[in-house]
């Protein structure tokens, strides 16, 4: 769909700017619908503006700047609930919600989130920055408060209707006998081109009509919605018209929702009539609202998939241009590691769940689209689904970001782990991730997979590392894990020995104490090692742990048998982790563990910052390797002395 901006994205004159005047929902009410499209415009501005500089969800929020002031229009949210599904579309909504003037802070160290956080505001009733569970939340609050006046309304975006929790949701939520309303804000896309039969249904209720006849649409549906105790006797007469413009597409109303539209998503008029009146049904209804990704910017309507979640950025004469870098990141080198690996292996298939330029999978797709899979947001189904490719001889790698695995944990152990498939999970985003703050970091995944018998968990240290790992994990026959962080990939090592499993590199000899490395971290211990030496004239070695299982057991004993400072040092929580692996061996060897210190993610949640902010926070940078080895080397020396 072409942008087509309607009459109310005319811009302001440049003396007024309506935003100065909106300090709350409530100096919505007021305004005209013409009032409101002007409004659209800035907030538009605003956030274009924004995200240049800081980077962050720009397609998707410019998409629903309409719909989420006349929901704000028309509903009383410090009253009724509204739940973001996914909550990276809820930019607008901050601005609207009292924190415009902060909001060239969104996504910075101690800024606004880039999520709906109801630390900032009663407005947002969860943190949420995964999809599918708005509806879910939602039908909770619904059940838990059957007062009638306060309303309950649901904004499904991006394509997370498709996932399964949502789906599961709205089996469930069919049977409310209240008011219950889910927006279906529909843009044709998830974060790249939207999958799956579902998107395909949406497509054919929306195509049945070009976009201006959308509009249409929306005037058929406003003249069947009548007003006030008329409602309910009208609803099977409402439901046959709607039948004719769908062409019998009523997957919602056999669920138990009432549907209505497609409907001109960017029609203020409309969006406010409509919103009234669905507003007043005491029964579910889904809202089908078609909106355009990144509405109101020309190169963000181009290229949404682009545009969805850039970096900061600059515009000059309508060329974007981004601070790029000639480094290569940790997600370069699994993607051109794949393709390599892919030409000779013809039974290699890589699978992504809506996120192939994230996790580094559209260079595959582009070049060996008959092995790729893009299952939408489903993570369950995509894990389950490798079993299956595994189970017919195939090698299926899965690349998926740490914080989304989490959300197919059930499927890792009943469908992969328990049949010991020979399944490969490429994690990325393993750690700290920085201003998509504590939804997405990925701390958890050493945790949640090092209990499953059979499974392998590698984690390199730089370049050659990775390609090494892949190599492995494709000779296993049995499921494996390789996690690397959103980050430039380090390339510093000499030639070193390649993977075997099981097996730890070392990478410097140092007498006075160990940096017991995993994957990413290396880096930092290599550094703090320089320091220190420099310094201070401490040696201490630095090993590449390269495996949180199996553990390198002869080596890792000996060095706590040394006496000498051992410290773990992993880019995850400490619970649980790589280091606990390592006191539960010394524990079974019956090792004094008191030079033993596990340096890791605290038990707390990290809030968003740059990355950098972020290790130097708990001191997982160079220098609080330093500080903690040094504060080891001072504790051994004291109790030294204090022996008798």
């Amino acid at each position: 769909m072409k942008n087509q901006p309607t009459q109310h994205d005319k811009p302001a004159s440049k003396d007024e700017n309506p935003l100065e005047q909106i300090k709350s929902p409530a100096d919505l009410k007021d305004k005209s619908p013409d009032e409101l499209a002007e409004l659209a415009g800035h907030i538009r501005r605003m956030i274009i503006r924004t995200v240049s500089r800081t980077g962050g969800h720009l397609s998707s929020n410019l998409g629903a700047v309409e719909l989420t002031i006349a929901l704000h229009t028309v509903f009383d949210f410090s009253r009724d609930h509204l739940l973001w599904d996914v909550g990276h579309q809820c930019y607008a909504h901050k601005i609207l919600t009292g924190r415009g003037g902060r909001f060239d802070t969104l996504r910075q160290a101690g800024g606004i989130s880039g999520y709906p956080s109801p630390s900032e505001s009663d407005y947002d009733l969860f943190v949420s920055g995964h999809a599918g569970v708005a509806i879910s939340t939602a039908s909770g609050l619904a059940w838990g408060d059957r007062r009638e006046e306060r309303k309950i309304v649901a904004v499904v975006g991006d394509a997370s209707i498709a996932n399964g929790v949502s789906l599961e949701a709205i089996n469930n939520a069919g049977l409310l006998k209240r008011q219950f309303l889910v927006v279906l804000n529909d843009n044709s896309m998830a974060i790249d081109v939207t999958q799956g039969a579902l998107a395909r249904l949406l497509d054919r209720i929306r195509l049945t009509q070009t976009y201006s006849e959308i509009k249409h649409t929306t005037e058929h549906v406003l003249s069947r919605l009548p007003l006030g105790e008329e409602i309910t006797d009208t609803l099977r007469h409402i439901k046959e018209g709607l039948r004719t413009t769908m062409h019998g597409e009523q997957l919602f109303e056999a669920l138990g929702f009432r549907y209505f539209g497609p409907v001109d998503g960017h029609d203020m008029t409309a969006l406010l009539d409509i919103l009234r009146r669905v507003g007043q049904i005491s029964q579910p209804v889904l809202l089908h609202v078609h909106t355009q990704k990144g509405r109101g910017c020309d190169y963000a309507v181009e290229d949404p998939c682009r545009f969805h979640s850039p970096a900061a950025h600059t515009v000059n004469g309508g060329v974007v241009q981004f601070h790029a870098t000639a480094r290569t990141t940790w997600t370069d080198v699994f993607s051109q590691t794949l393709l390599n690996r892919a030409k000779s292996d013809k039974k290699i298939v890589a699978i992504t769940a809506a996120m192939p330029d994230g996790t580094g999978l559209a260079a595959f797709r582009d070049t060996m689209g008959d092995r790729y899979i893009d299952v939408g947001i489903n993570e369950s189904h995509a894990v389950a689904m490798a079993a299956g490719l595994a189970k017919a001889g195939l090698k299926p790698i899965v690349a998926i970001y740490s914080t989304f695995l989490q959300r197919a944990f059930d499927q890792i152990f009943e469908e992969v782990a328990l049949q010991s498939l020979p399944v490969i999970f490429c994690i990325d985003r393993a750690g700290l991730v920085g201003t998509d703050g504590p939804t997405h970091h990925g701390l958890l995944d050493i945790a949640c997979l090092r209990p499953l018998p059979g499974m392998v968990l590698m984690s390199p240290g730089d370049e050659a590392e990775l390609v090494s790992a892949m190599d492995l994990a494709l000779s296993l026959d049995k499921p494996s894990v390789i996690r690397y962080p959103r980050d430039i990939v380090p390339a510093f090592h000499s030639q070193q020995a390649p993977f075997v499993l099981g097996k730890a590199c070392r990478l410097r000899e140092g007498a006075d104490g160990t940096f017991l490395a995993y994957g990413a971290m290396v880096e930092y211990a290599l550094s703090a090692t320089e320091l220190l030496a420099r310094r201070d004239g401490i040696e201490t070695a630095v090993i590449s742990a390269r495996f949180a299982k199996p553990l390198d057991e002869e080596l890792i004993a000996e060095l706590i048998a040394t006496g000498k400072p051992v410290l773990t040092v992993e880019e995850h929580s400490v619970a649980c982790g790589f280091g606990s692996a390592v006191m539960e061996l010394a524990a079974a060897r019956s090792l004094d563990t008191s030079g033993v210190k596990l340096i890791g993610v605290p038990d707390r949640f990290i809030a968003h910052a740059g990355r950098k902010q972020q290790l130097a926070e708990i001191g997982l940078d160079t220098d609080g390797l330093v500080k903690t080895m040094r504060q080891s080397l001072a504790n051994q020396t004291v109790s030294q002395q204090a022996r008798p």
